[in-house]
């Protein structure tokens, strides 16, 4: 299985910096997001589909983390 190459560069904005934190982030992730699309679309896969599915797994994995710690 093909793996993303590379590290996401850790954040130098602490967290309540929310804006440049976020932003942040966005500019760490873009690169490694693009690489995953390239990918998925190499192996015959829609972009637009992958993209969209990212979004749903995304939302699904906070929507868990949410329950979880609502529980504990």
């Amino acid at each position: 299985m093909d793996t993303i190459s590379g590290s996401v560069p850790a954040p130098t904005h602490a967290a309540s910096e929310f804006l440049a934190y976020e932003a942040e982030c966005r500019n760490a992730l873009k690169p490694v997001l693009t690489s995953l699309l390239d990918m998925a679309e190499s192996a015959g896969w829609n972009r637009r589909t992958v993209a969209s599915t990212l979004m749903f797994l995304a939302a699904q994995h906070v929507s868990a983390s949410a329950e979880t710690s609502r529980a504990g």
